[in-house]
């Protein structure tokens, strides 16, 4: 009896592992839990389900931490979060096994990276590097080494800075100047532009909007930047900000246009475009107050923001959203166009995610955890294109160029070399199969 089971219990559970592997649909959800309270967790979604709501202490035996708040993939097998109130940067793999930690950078915020480099805001004012202790009035950007997970140099930007991203060599930091209702110094409105080779800040454009606050989103060369003004006369605001006039040495009236609306929470289309659920809150009136927008950046840019908003959500998209209690995260799928947006509601409860197909079909409403923010989709071939998009805007060769998917430089393949390497010829990038 046990040989005739035996046979269909193998092929069972080949079957599942085969399922797995084919997976879409990979989904690392960070759930920041209540702060102070040490009950941050993951979340591992695949295919229309949830695989765990504790995926990180089941992969690992222990706690991820204290209000987890970014979450990164540096390359195929690296994954980085910040753990903001346990003062943690966790790497790990991407089946979700920790391989290293720092606690070196205090106050962590948000998250970027080169596929060399893991790059981190703080609002501490103090930094343990491999040269010692670094201290500094304001806040500042960590430069970690991803094979030693030390931090290798370090620069101050503004008050408490927040949202960071990578562009052409460049890191784009927004400072909230968060602090300004409990410390001795005023709300910040700049964008710290740093050479991320040397670590030194080249500029601080000043947008004129308090309280950049928030995870910024890319596309391309433009930024989409929260600001929730100062929650009594300050009005929310969003810029749309251009990094490659910031690094042309344009004015800085002419590097963002400021919009009429918040971008709280927001996403990168396929197409290059913004999603936006903007929580505008009002402590005169103690309540919230919602705006629901997709931003085509160029567009807004060229037309100086006379054009390219519109809430013309696919599917059901729109009335799924406005029907939550409390949006707390919205996200699309970089490799498949999937939907999701998330559902803290009373900020002590169980949350939810939502799933839409990129036609705007609602596909399910997942039970997660409290307050359920930060997303992270991994790629279905396993294959992360770290540094692709970079690698490609440099229109100064004229030969060929080859990368691996680390977005590293190496040299060109020979005959006979086998692998997924990335080809930028004439600032053009195309991933090419040996």
């Amino acid at each position: 009896m046990f040989k005739f089971y035996l046979k269909p219990i193998c092929l069972m559970l080949m079957a599942m592992i085969a399922m797995r592997a084919g997976a879409q649909e990979k989904i690392i959800l960070l759930n920041e839990g209540n702060w102070q309270a040490d009950n941050g967790r993951i979340t591992y979604f695949e295919d229309g389900s949830v695989v765990s709501n504790e995926w990180f202490r089941e992969a690992n035996g222990y706690k991820l931490g204290d209000t987890p708040n970014d979450i990164i993939q540096i390359n195929d097998n690296l994954i980085a979060i910040a753990i903001n109130w346990s003062n943690i940067v966790q790497f790990i793999t991407p089946d979700g096994k920790a391989v290293a930690a720092t606690e070196d950078v205090p106050n962590n915020r948000k998250l970027a990276t080169d596929g060399r480099y893991v790059y981190i805001s703080s609002y501490g004012h103090e930094c343990m590097t491999v040269n010692g202790m670094e201290y500094f009035e304001k806040g500042f950007v960590a430069k970690i080494d991803i094979n030693t997970f030390k931090v290798v140099d370090v620069v101050e930007v503004g008050y408490e800075p927040e949202g960071i991203a990578y562009h052409n060599g460049y890191l784009f930091v927004a400072n909230t100047g968060g602090y300004a209702f409990q410390e001795d110094h005023e709300y910040e409105t700049t964008v710290s532009v740093i050479d991320a080779a040397t670590m030194d800040v080249i500029r601080n454009v000043d947008t004129g909007q308090i309280n950049l606050y928030g995870k910024m989103s890319k596309s391309g060369q433009y930024l989409c930047i929260n600001s929730p003004g100062d929650y009594y006369d300050v009005p929310a605001a969003t810029i749309i900000f251009d990094c490659n006039a910031a690094l042309n040495g344009s004015n800085d009236e002419d590097c963002f246009i400021t919009l009429d609306y918040a971008a709280t929470y927001n996403c990168t289309t396929l197409d290059g475009r913004f999603y936006a659920i903007g929580s505008r809150y009002s402590y005169y009136t103690g309540e919230y107050t919602f705006n629901y927008i997709i931003i085509d950046p160029a567009r807004v840019i060229e037309s100086y923001g006379a054009d390219g908003i519109v809430e013309e959500f696919p599917g059901t998209v729109l009335s799924d959203l406005m029907g939550l209690t409390q949006p707390y995260g919205i996200y699309i799928n970089p490799y498949t166009g999937y939907i999701y947006a998330t559902d803290a509601a009373s900020f002590a409860e169980a949350g939810a995610m939502l799933q839409w197909s990129p036609e705007g079909e609602l596909l399910g409403r997942s039970s997660v955890y409290i307050n359920p923010a930060h997303f992270l989709a991994l790629p279905p071939d396993g294959h992360f294109p770290s540094g692709i998009e970079d690698v490609g805007s440099d229109k100064s060769d004229t030969e060929d160029a080859y990368y691996n998917l680390q977005g590293i430089r190496i040299k060109a393949p020979k005959a006979g070399d086998r692998g997924i390497y990335i080809r930028v010829s004439n600032g053009r990038s195309e991933k090419v199969r040996l």
